[in-house]
């Protein structure tokens, strides 16, 4: 028995702490969308970089997720806890002091590692730690945590880039860092598992990461170097073809490999990436399904929304911010629901409510927008959806693990946190796409009904409004307001159509969860019991 089973007060003033860590990776992901504007008015980052900025932390924190998971079991939860704190807080102020695009790209990479060490090890201390009944209360308040700081995020950093600047954005990490550090130091208690094997598979880490990362860079690149053929190739490409089609093959060889790799090691008894073994189990392996399905089509509102409001509305970023602020009010009434009524009411069940009140919401946002949208009009939508994402990420972490043995904790709630960043990597890139892809189909056929707008200007325009991700549309007022109307209606158009197609993940992530729940397993049962004589 580790000894954080033991009881002590402690742990749950620990939780709060590994709460406000994960608070942490998640504040800053939400507080960079609403300072993007501001960042590309500065450093002058075109509408790929602007993806990048998000997708390079997302890319790398997908990609090492299963290996500070299993690290952490291994070595210590709390010190791999720790370490990613404290090298998320170093990158974060490499952020606040980038002077280019392509600088902060590199220091939203380093943070990725740092964030890959902070969520599993978070996830698999509560596992470890708490017991029964507790532990379904834990694992509420870590995932309300998500739900509301996911949406806190857009208010904070409104606030820091209206009256300070962007680059408080990242320098807020600092400060709650060392609170952080602090407070998980003094009462998280530390639990590893002794009998792990030592050694880590070294290349299955290696293929997880080309995996990944080829599959993102394909998603997020094709829309610029053409998904078969390219008129605008990278310099290092010289063929008329794209790279993206090698880049998805590589994607595909990379997952053939992966696999193969993988259970050949766990038929030999040897350490493994992923758990192969732990996908037999079947709440475990529809989970991770249903997780990585929501989790892609929750990024239909956080990416494209607060472009929309700034550039299309007029806000500033504070004012973006307190819009989105419902959304944070949501999540914290669904964290109140779930704490009512998460013992009377099946886990599955909560998180099937939550999902159909986030398809709900992003359907009432989605017909609300237009060039004439009034905020009052927005809020309604964001709270429902709000209170979806609270409902169904609180529950739906303890659904996946339920059945999870203590002993693989960190590699199970690694595949779990590696299902769910996987599905918002692909929720950036396809949803990004299609948001941009859209705008500039948009804004290039209402143009061509403007016969007085030369041909060439009208392309300049379609490409400074598409690579500014709409930035550029204030300043069309003074050239050509019929332009600048143009482009906040095209705009419009393919927020919409973003959210709608997050509607429709959404949906196929509803249907996911129809294969969840049902009677207890064995492993639950055992799990279960074995548990109630480490209480006795």
């Amino acid at each position: 028995m580790s000894e954080t089973a033991q009881p002590d007060r402690r742990r749950w003033i620990g939780l709060i702490f590994i709460s406000v860590a994960v608070a942490l990776i998640i504040v800053d992901s939400t507080i960079v969308n609403v300072a993007i504007p501001s960042i590309v008015d500065e450093l002058g980052i075109t509408s790929t970089q602007v993806q990048w900025v998000q997708e390079s932390y997302t890319l790398v924190f997908a990609s090492l997720l299963l290996v500070f998971g299993t690290l952490a079991d291994r070595f210590g939860r709390r010190r791999v806890l720790l370490i990613g704190v404290v090298v998320f807080a170093l990158a974060s102020i490499l952020a606040a002091l980038s002077s280019s695009g392509d600088l902060l790209i590199a220091s939203r990479l380093v943070q990725g590692v740092g964030g890959a060490m902070i969520l599993p090890s978070s996830l698999s201390i509560i596992n470890s730690t708490f017991r029964g009944k507790e532990r379904a209360i834990a694992f509420a308040v870590w995932g309300s945590t998500i739900g509301g700081m996911a949406a806190v995020g857009p208010l904070l950093g409104g606030w820091l880039t209206t009256y300070f600047s962007w680059r408080w954005a990242f320098g807020i990490n600092v400060p709650l860092g060392v609170i952080i550090v602090i407070g998980v130091l003094v009462f998280a208690l530390e639990s590893r598992e002794p009998g792990a094997p030592g050694r880590v598979d070294i290349v299955g880490a290696a293929l997880s990461v080309v995996l990944f990362a080829s599959l993102v860079f394909g998603l997020i690149e094709g829309r610029t170097f053409g998904w078969f053929f390219s008129d605008t190739p990278p310099s290092f490409w010289s063929f008329e073809v794209s790279p993206i089609p090698f880049v998805f093959a590589l994607t595909l060889v990379s997952l053939v490999a992966f696999i193969a790799w993988g259970l050949r090691r766990e038929r030999a008894g040897q350490s493994t990436m992923l758990a192969f073994g732990l996908l037999r189990i079947s709440s475990f392996r529809n989970g991770n399904i249903a997780a990585m399905i929501v989790s892609l089509g929750e990024f239909g509102i956080i990416l494209s929304l607060p472009l929309w409001l700034q550039n299309v509305l007029g806000y500033d970023a504070l004012q973006t911010g307190l819009v989105i602020l419902a959304l944070a009010i949501g999540s914290f009434v669904a964290s109140g629901f779930a704490g009512a009524f998460g013992n009377r009411i099946a886990p599955v069940l909560i998180v099937q409510v939550g999902i159909v009140a986030e398809i709900v919401g992003v359907v009432m946002v989605a017909l609300s927008i237009s060039p004439e949208a009034q905020w009052w009009q927005i809020v309604p939508g964001l709270f429902v959806y709000g209170f979806g994402v609270g409902s169904a990420t609180a529950q739906l972490t303890g659904v996946v693990l339920m059945d999870v043995p203590v002993e693989q904790s960190g590699q199970g709630s690694g595949t779990q946190s590696t299902a769910r960043q996987v599905g918002s990597a692909l929720g950036i890139a396809i949803l990004g796409t299609i948001l941009f892809a859209s705008l500039g189909a948009g804004l290039t056929a209402r143009l061509d009904d403007r016969p007085e707008i030369p041909q060439a200007v009208r392309t300049q325009i379609v490409d400074a409004v598409v690579d500014s991700a709409g930035t550029a549309i204030p300043g069309l007022d003074a050239q050509s307001p019929d332009a600048a109307a143009d482009a906040r209606a095209a705009f419009s158009d393919s927020t919409r159509y973003a959210a709608l197609a997050a509607a429709g993940f959404l949906a196929l992530g509803f249907l996911a969860t129809l294969r969840l729940g049902g009677a207890p397993s064995a492993q639950r049962e055992q799990r279960e019991q074995r548990e109630k004589q480490q209480q006795g």
